[in-house]
């Protein structure tokens, strides 16, 4: 058996490990299972030099991964309706277990995680959102991005809107579980609009509240489900000129829309 068989046949196993620990109400090893899965394929999908899967294979393998964050977020959020189900999930089995040979169309309307440097042992960055020095050289990555539209002037098109505190911390996810509604009718917001995310914290010493990080979603991306965005690094860039990632980690702000249609 070849060595891209083999390694096939090892993330099916592992699939069918986390979703038989989901189906037995094992999140937390259901939960673990999927992490190591998701950060296998998202390996494979950064090896440049790997011939053993195609660019449109490993296209699908990306949204996999992608599948298997959403499925884990779910799990460890304590509302009562799920965001992406485990019956949806075990769609995924067919593929990943026939990737080499697969080609249907991806069943969810997902995009791969966009590419992140997969750290070597020792890389990994203190992720505790306690106190830390502003100055303090950042281990993010530095990629610039350019302008995603020509006319962003970064101008408020509606009032800032306050949310409680996180209710709960959980491994590297931290928990908010409440609903915002966007005061504008999404045909209203005009081209090149953004709804933006921060992310803040209170700073004892100092004693002033801080962004920590922040995400945005473009027009594209509003539509109803789940999404995964993109953390970026302070200050917050409205214009969105010169954006860089918070962290070298897959770290994302998982959200899930519903729109609302006038009766």
């Amino acid at each position: 058996m070849s060595d891209v068989n083999k390694t096939v046949q090892k993330w099916h196993a592992s699939f069918k490990k986390g979703t038989d620990f989901d189906s037995w109400g094992q999140l937390v090893e259901a939960i673990d299972e999927y992490h190591i899965l998701a950060r296998q394929l998202q390996k494979e999908v950064q090896s440049a030099n790997s011939p053993d899967f195609t660019e449109e294979q490993k296209k699908t393998l990306g949204k996999v991964s992608t599948c298997l964050e959403l499925r884990s977020a779910s799990l460890q959020c304590n509302q009562s309706k799920e965001e992406f189900k485990l019956e949806d999930l075990k769609k995924l089995e067919t593929i990943i277990k026939n990737i080499l040979t697969y080609n249907k169309e991806f069943p969810f309307d997902v995009q791969p995680v966009p590419l992140r440097k997969i750290l070597a042992p020792g890389e990994e960055e203190n992720l505790e959102l306690e106190e830390e020095e502003d100055a303090a050289a950042g281990a993010g990555s530095m990629e610039a991005f350019p302008p995603r539209a020509p006319d962003l002037n970064g101008l408020d098109l509606n009032p800032v809107q306050d949310t409680p505190v996180a209710n709960r911390k959980e491994d590297t996810y931290i928990h908010f579980s409440v609903d915002i509604e966007i005061q504008r009718h999404v045909e209203k917001l005009p081209k090149g609009a953004a709804i933006f995310f921060e992310f803040k914290h209170y700073k004892p010493k100092k004693r002033f509240t801080s962004t920590k990080c922040f995400a945005f979603m473009e027009m594209d991306e509003i539509k109803p489900g789940p999404i995964v965005i993109e953390l970026y690094k302070k200050p917050t860039d409205f214009k969105r000129k010169k954006l860089q990632l918070l962290t070298k980690k897959p770290l994302y702000l998982h959200l899930h829309q519903t729109l609302h249609k006038d009766s």
